[in-house]
């Protein structure tokens, strides 16, 4: 009787958790739903509107934007390598600035909590700026051109890569170094035996990630004066080239779609 009456009470508190867990997800529903309608009425959007729209939307991409200037493909490449160049030097130079500066923010590698502190509030700083942010101050100081788009772009990755590889040195394995400390290794050795071995693929398969965002966010900088080819569909929009944009447009599929399938191989290979 008394497993029995236990059972009974096991049972009894299942259904409760679990309707519990049913009046949650009915409020938690609701007030989703209501947000999108609060939202959806705050921002005057309207589906007759897009739907509505559609007919014009095909009308400018099989007119204006289709069939892509072809003709156009050899004055676009110059743009195309200086997006390539942009976002592979912001890739470099930003991933050995975060390179110490996360070792800095690391609670396994920092020289001190308060440094670890200050460190990842700088960091947090620059990555929560958006690059097109970034761009918009640098042109006001250097200019329209690939300076702009490049500075961005190690800013960027200064931010993300400085997070990403200080939690990849966070979750490696201490017990290595914890023999080396008990061995009376200098700080130098534990990081050259105990602590870099293990970090090495998480570093570069960050940095390869890092320069597929950069191709991406090249495009977007280079429409607000950051050089390379976001650039060039900028000027070609002002002057209503529009196959001229559909062929940059294509260009940059094939930049992005290259590089996301070379750097995957290469994680394959390291990882």
């Amino acid at each position: 009787m008394h497993n029995k009456g236990k059972r009974v009470m096991e049972l009894e508190e299942i259904r409760d958790i679990r309707q519990r867990k049913r009046v949650q997800t009915i409020l938690i529903t609701l007030l989703v739903v209501g947000l999108t309608i609060w939202s959806a009425l705050g921002t005057d959007f309207s589906v007759y509107e897009v739907f509505s729209g559609l007919g014009l939307i095909s009308n400018f991409v099989f007119i204006d934007l289709l069939p892509p200037d072809v003709s156009t493909s050899g004055s676009l490449l110059g743009a195309i390598l200086e997006t390539l160049y942009m976002g592979f030097v912001g890739m470099v130079v930003g991933a050995m600035i975060a390179l110490v500066l996360s070792f800095l923010a690391a609670g396994t590698t920092t020289p001190h909590p308060i440094i670890q502190v200050v460190v990842r509030a700088f960091t947090s700083i620059i990555r929560n700026i958006p690059g097109l942010i970034w761009a918009l101050i640098l042109v006001a100081s250097y200019g329209i051109g690939v300076t702009v788009g490049t500075l961005s772009l190690i800013l960027g990755s200064v931010g993300f890569l400085t997070r990403v590889f200080a939690d990849t040195l966070e979750e490696i394995d201490t017990g290595k170094i914890e023999a080396l400390n008990a061995t009376g290794s200098s700080y130098l050795q534990v990081l050259a035996q105990g602590v870099f071995p293990q970090f090495i693929p998480g570093f570069v398969a960050w940095s390869l990630y890092n320069l597929e965002l950069n191709i991406r966010a090249s495009t977007i900088i280079g429409m607000v004066g950051g050089g390379g080819i976001g650039f060039a569909i900028q000027k070609g929009i002002k002057l209503f080239q529009y196959k001229e944009v559909s062929m940059a447009i294509i260009l940059v599929l094939v930049l992005i779609l290259s590089t996301e399938f070379l750097t995957s191989k290469i994680r394959e290979r390291i990882i």
